[in-house]
């Protein structure tokens, strides 16, 4: 007897928006286990293989390359094989009913697209009384944030004097025509009157990256303050915490140091873990403390986000920061492993450099640069000595933070990374 057949749905995805196939990983008559991936999908902000869930034989594949997807969409159907099957055959009220459909809802499907005669120019004007609430969806509303767009200046071209993304970027590019707030333009070169040259497209996330911190560039009046910090004794720490990383399986590098370090001057300074409003006239305090891991992969920066930082260990610091690496490198991030960050972290030490101005990640209003950790001879009042000392970088938003402040933020910084107890394993906040 043939198994059930299961559908395969796409999982949850968070806020991700425009999300495409980018990979079949099956055909129609392959076995799969159930972790095996199906499809690989991205987003502007990641790739994710999304898995079988059951183990059996791939009836029919659902979807195609570039095929945009959205959470719960259908995209395969499987016969379940094994366990699978016969916890299906033990509820016949469940095979004889089909599937349910999907509900209706624009998060499940795309909406139609709109005639190619309707401009949002020539579309009627939905008149707004002063005052009057401004109708507009989440990510409309998300995209006006970004763009810097007051939506109560944007005409509505929707149903009921609703304001859809056509009407934002319509307003912009009307802003922009009119030389509000345009920049001048690079000159277009012909570089190939000088040699040999090769078009290679950006891949999604990083050309997605590109438009991010040029945005948080334009809008955000970014000051860097550099430091270096003497790290010579947590240094000597952790080389003594070598022997019991190598049992647990962990490999011990500075960064989870730097990461408890970070969370102990949050927690002094609560504006470096805030963001600033609509208005840039509040703060918006955090009570919870998010650090964000700038992770360099062949497809662009990725910067996954360890949850509650503030209560892990070093040895779970370690854990996380290795695993969400992993992740990153082979695209195997979840959503939600991107989202909600209140604070980042960028580290070159491996690489190298003494210091360089890390752009903000916004909405969060400042980011820590790590550089390479070098010895340097250290004048201690009767003479030179060796110390190994670590550049530090760090950038904020002028308009909620300055100067002094970053000064006191990195100094507290720099006394808990000489503070080997401070930030030993089990140590409390």
């Amino acid at each position: 007897m043939s198994g059930a057949l299961q559908e395969i749905r796409i999982p949850d995805i968070g806020d991700a928006e425009d999300v495409v196939v980018i990979e079949l990983c099956v055909a129609p008559g392959d076995r799969v286990e159930a972790d095996d991936a199906l499809i690989v999908i991205e987003s502007d902000k990641a790739s994710m293989e999304v898995p079988a869930g059951v183990s059996g034989v791939v009836e029919a594949l659902l979807v195609a390359i570039d095929d945009a997807v959205v959470e719960g969409q259908s995209i395969a159907r499987i016969e379940a094989a094994g366990e699978a099957a016969e916890a299906s055959a033990k509820a016949p009220t469940e095979q004889t009913k089909p599937p349910a459909p999907p509900p209706k809802s624009p998060q499940l499907e795309p909406a139609p697209a709109p005639p190619p005669a309707a401009q949002p120019a020539e579309r009627p004007a939905a008149r707004r009384a002063p005052g009057a609430p401004v109708y507009a969806g989440p990510a409309t509303r998300r995209l006006a944030r970004e763009l810097g767009v007051d939506l109560s200046e944007v005409t509505a071209s929707g149903a009921r004097g609703r304001i859809v993304k056509d009407d934002v970027k319509a307003y912009v590019k009307q802003r922009l025509t009119k030389g509000e707030g345009a920049l001048p333009r690079l000159p277009t070169i012909d570089f190939s009157r000088f040699g040999e040259t090769e078009t290679v497209p950006l891949s999604r996330i990083r050309a997605a990256g590109a438009q991010n911190l040029h945005r948080s560039w334009l809008n955000l009046p970014h000051v860097t303050q550099h430091d270096e910090v003497d790290v010579t004794e947590l240094e000597a720490h952790r080389a003594a915490l070598k022997a019991e990383a190598t049992e647990r399986g962990v490999a011990l590098s500075p960064l989870p140091f730097l990461v408890k370090a970070c969370c102990l001057a949050l927690n002094e300074f609560p504006i470096f873990n805030a963001s600033l409003d609509s208005t840039g006239t509040q703060f918006i305090l955090k009570r919870y403390t998010n650090i964000g891991i700038a992770v360099d992969t062949e497809q662009g920066l990725l910067v996954p986000v360890i949850k509650n930082a503030d209560a892990k260990d070093i040895w779970e610091l370690a854990e996380a920061t290795a695993d969400l690496a992993t992740k990153a490198r082979s695209q195997r991030l979840a959503m939600h492993e991107l989202q909600g960050g209140s604070f980042s972290i960028s580290s070159l030490g491996a690489i190298g450099g003494t210091g360089f101005t890390p752009i903000i990640n916004a909405p969060e209003v400042a980011i820590l640069g790590i550089g390479r950790l070098a010895t340097k001879p250290l004048w201690d009042g009767e003479g030179f000595e060796p110390r190994k000392m670590l550049p530090l970088s760090l950038s904020f938003d002028h308009r909620a933070i300055n100067g002094a402040e970053a000064g006191r933020f990195l100094a507290y910084l720099a006394e808990a990374l000489t503070d080997a107890e401070r930030l030993a394993p089990g140590s409390a906040m």
